[in-house]
């Protein structure tokens, strides 16, 4: 594991119930990509920390980090024990690695892909493809090309993509060259949420976590960032979770 000393993630915080939620949001996003969910999450009783993973928003550059340190890092941010962990793409793979040892009541993992590690990994080919994401990622190019986001949606991640350091991401991927399967154990009750279609967890893939013991739901239409411009539906796929 490739720790920095007693690395402290940047976090955002709603509300001051008795229950604690953890959010933990995408690559390429941070805490406020839960600007709308944090809130609600609030009014129903939880105190809600969302992280700033890693080389992400106002949290420390980690350029040589891998998963474990990722997640060791999450650990070292929230209190173990939440009522409540929800992990989006690459923080449900964080979440995923930290579970056992955060401990949470209930787990929810939001079109999050779980399987072995890439067979190969080309981290000069991957940094290029991350730097032309990360400049493409502008708040015209997205009311283009997702015109279902609000503006408050796209100013978020446009922002975000500009706090993005590639180099932190891109050694989490080279860690995962060939690593192992990175589906969760089952330590609590837990639930994957999927668009309806899906890029990272096909009707397949979620029928293989529902034999595994996971409660699979899907939110017709929606993106990958499943919440932007479909808060009701996906409010209503928490139902009874959260």
């Amino acid at each position: 594991m490739r720790t920095l000393s007693a690395m402290i993630l940047n976090t955002l915080e709603w509300g001051a119930g008795d229950r604690t939620a953890v959010l933990i949001h995408g690559m390429m996003g941070d805490s406020r990509s839960w600007w709308e969910i944090g809130p609600v999450l609030a009014e129903r009783g939880y105190r809600v920390i969302a992280v700033d993973l890693p080389g992400h928003g106002r949290s420390p550059r980690h350029p040589d980090g891998d998963l474990e340190s990722f997640a060791a890092a999450v650990l070292q941010s929230v209190t173990a024990g939440p009522a409540l962990a929800m992990g989006h793409s690459l923080g449900g793979s964080v979440l995923a690695a930290a579970v056992s040892r955060l401990r949470p009541e209930r787990a929810v993992y939001v079109e999050t892909p779980f399987g072995p590690g890439r067979v190969h990994l080309d981290a000069a080919a991957f940094a290029a493809e991350l730097e032309e994401a990360r400049a493409a990622r502008t708040v015209e190019n997205l009311r283009r090309d997702r015109s279902w986001w609000s503006e408050q949606d796209v100013a978020v991640e446009a922002e975000a993509a500009k706090l993005f350091d590639v180099a932190t991401t891109v050694s989490l991927h080279a860690g995962r060259v060939g690593g192992p399967d990175n589906t969760p154990p089952l330590v609590a009750p837990s639930l994957v949420i999927r668009a309806d279609p899906s890029r990272y967890i096909s009707q397949e893939a979620g029928e293989t976590m529902r034999a595994r013991g996971f409660e699979v739901r899907s939110v017709a239409g929606a993106g990958h960032s499943v919440w932007y411009g479909m808060h009701t539906e996906f409010m209503a796929a928490l139902d009874g979770w959260a």
